[in-house]
């Protein structure tokens, strides 16, 4: 037996994260300089760099099989 996380849910996890995390800078950005181009620069830049980063990271851990914990379905 072994449990892995499809390409797929780490891109839709990744994606969703995203927002949030974006959102978040986006709006940080914006209360400290007041500047709506400047935070939605950064918004964009940052949506970009750390999408790639945190998809990588998702796909490294998912190989790390230390904490995963195996349970057997019906029928094994």
């Amino acid at each position: 037996m072994h449990e892995h996380e499809s390409p797929v849910r780490s891109f839709a996890k990744s994606i969703t994260w995203r927002i949030l995390a974006s959102i978040t800078t986006f709006v940080l950005v914006y209360i400290f300089t007041g500047e709506i181009t400047l935070a939605l620069g950064v918004g964009l830049t940052e949506v970009v760099l750390k999408f790639i980063l945190f998809f990588t990271h998702e796909r490294v851990w998912d190989r790390v099989t230390w904490g995963k914990v195996m349970t057997k379905t019906e029928g094994e």
